[in-house]
């Protein structure tokens, strides 16, 4: 390209070219002593987007540093890459870049994310050429940490202090002062000032996704959901597979005797997916089984050249160990991002047990409260528990459709199961003559049958109200009050039709019709079973909610063609 007089001395035809003494003065050899300790290398900061929508320049922890030498003198090229040839620093040599023109040096750097230091000519197509690449890289790109070194030949085209004030440059250098050891000083400060500024980045985002980790974390209402979320988020902050055992602990809840002692996995994925609710000591990989154990006796972290094994003990002096294959060395940075992240969501282990604590408190006033039907009805202990089974199925299957999505979310899954053992606790209020009567119900005694619907919504409804929030006990007020409604308003008691019929109480109706039909009592005997799913197609929007019925029909499907 053709340069103008007034930016710069033009090389003409019988100049001698530029050689080192012009541009560096001859120096030793540089090279920084390998063998000082290095330290390690910050991990990848995961392009996530920076100031201005840019990515985050990423430092490959096996290559080399990326210097972009942006010049359109063609000796200054050649007389750079001599000079950066001989230089390493922290164990890597220096890959150099080469752009003749601020044009094309711009497409570089809004291509590659891994540039760590561009030495930079001020006048190339036009007088501030190089000065207009700056404002482009750290304003339009975004680019706040790669390290720009300006280089002139005409210090008075961009005078020092003006260009130092105005442009965020790191560094000004007129070519005549560019030794090879001064160029040599500038380009290693300017690598430690990279590195820098890149571990503190890769720390503000590792910290972010700790912050971000711990929120979700604290969503989840199961240990198992808890344990495998640790291991989800710990890759994450690595930027690792997931694969690993998460979180053992000693004992389970209920155990007793040898169990309690017992390590058990709560949640495994990747290579060791499927291994939930096993016993560590049962656990096919020795050298897992080895970390773990050493890890929980030492009470200690332990890291090792492709895993890790996190000791956890939460405040209320629970234990637990995560194990994860990260499939690299982890550097002093990884290892204190996973520390601050167990630090930060230990609190959640004991969170989650309290949790279920409570949930087991529910579930037993449940069943308590189904005891007592079972006493008044010989056939009902079996006969809730099979309701229990195939409401939870149904539940699911209707979400796995399509269908009431709005209200079937992970709570209303939880719950329903539960809740449906209590649909006829209000029997207790009906007389055992009645309940066991061997024979047809006269018009009095079905009356008084009938009345079991309201007042098993009243006894459950009253004891809701101590709960705050939804529980097992109000959804089993709205499955005990309003199982026998019928779609087409013509049920008992309130005589409600269609969706204003609580959700639960029209899948237990067509669970609790179905068993009921296919089962003995001391009124009738059972009935096939095909009879009794021609009875629930034939009452498909009249008694039944059609999508109910579709949706049950399909988990029985499903389970014959299982086996």
């Amino acid at each position: 390209m053709t340069t103008s007089s007034s930016d710069k001395t033009a090389i003409r035809p019988g100049d001698e070219p530029m050689t080192d003494d012009l541009l560096f003065e001859d120096d030793d050899d540089f090279l920084v002593d390998d063998t000082v300790p290095e330290p390690a290398a910050p991990a990848k900061a995961g392009g996530e987007p920076g100031a201005g929508g840019a990515p985050t320049p990423v430092l490959p922890a096996a290559e080399n540093w990326v210097v972009l030498v942006v010049d359109d003198e063609p000796e200054v090229h050649a007389v750079t890459s001599m000079v950066l040839s001989d230089i390493r620093f922290k164990g890597r040599s220096i890959t150099m870049l080469s752009a003749h023109s601020a044009a094309e040096a711009r497409e570089i750097v809004a291509a590659r994310q891994d540039i760590a230091v561009v030495l930079l000519d001020v006048v190339m197509e036009t007088d501030d050429a190089g000065l207009r690449l700056v404002r482009d890289i750290r304003e339009t790109m975004g680019n706040q940490a790669v390290r720009i070194i300006l280089r002139t030949g005409q210090p008075g085209q961009a005078p020092e202090r003006d260009v130092i004030l105005a442009y965020d440059i790191n560094d000004y250098k007129a070519k005549t002062e560019l030794t090879s050891q001064k160029l040599f000083t500038t380009l290693v400060a300017a690598l430690r000032s990279y590195e820098d500024i890149l571990a503190l980045e890769v720390s503000r985002l590792g910290l972010r996704k700790i912050i971000d980790a711990s929120a979700s974390l604290f969503r989840l209402r199961s240990m198992s959901l808890f344990a495998s979320g640790v291991l989800t988020q710990l890759s994450a902050v690595l930027g690792t597979p997931v694969s690993g055992i998460v979180c053992a602990q000693r004992g389970r809840p209920g155990a007793r005797g040898d169990d309690a002692q017992r390590i058990f996995i709560l949640a495994g994925a990747g290579t060791f997916e499927g291994v939930d609710e096993a016993t560590l000591e049962d656990f096919a990989d020795a050298s897992v089984v080895e970390a773990v154990n050493a890890a929980m006796t030492a009470r200690e972290h332990r890291y090792g050249h492709d895993h890790m094994v996190l000791y956890i003990r939460t405040p209320n002096a629970r234990e637990a160990v995560a194990y994860l294959r990260t499939g690299r060395t982890l550097t002093p940075l990884d290892q204190q991002l996973v520390e601050v992240f167990i630090g930060k969501v230990s609190v959640g282990f004991d969170n989650i047990h309290l949790y279920e604590q409570l949930k087991r408190a529910h579930q037993a006033t449940v069943v308590a409260l189904a005891d007592l039907a079972e006493h008044k009805d010989t056939d009902t202990g079996e006969h809730v528990l099979r309701v229990e089974r195939m409401t939870e199925a149904v539940a699911r299957a209707l979400r796995d459709a399509g269908h009431y999505t709005d209200q079937i979310d992970d709570l209303f899954l939880e719950q329903v199961g539960m809740a449906s053992i209590l649909h006829d606790v209000g029997k207790v209020s009906v007389p055992d003559a009645i309940l066991q009567k061997p024979a047809k119900l006269d018009p009095d005694e079905w009356s008084v049958m009938q009345t079991h619907a309201a007042n098993g919504g009243m006894i459950l409804e009253r004891a809701a109200k101590l709960v705050e929030g939804s529980s097992y006990l109000s959804m089993g007020a709205e499955i005990a009050a309003g199982h026998h409604e019928r779609w087409d308003g013509g049920g008992y008691p309130a005589r409600l039709a269609g969706e204003a019929i609580p959700l639960a109480a029209r899948i237990v109706a067509v669970v609790d019709v179905f068993d009921a039909l296919t089962s003995e009592r001391p009124y009738k005997k059972p009935w096939p079973r095909e009879q009794a799913l021609d009875y629930l197609r034939e009452q498909s929007g009249k008694q039944f909610d059609p999508n109910v019925v579709d949706a049950f029909l399909a988990v029985l499907a499903a389970g014959d063609a299982a086996g």
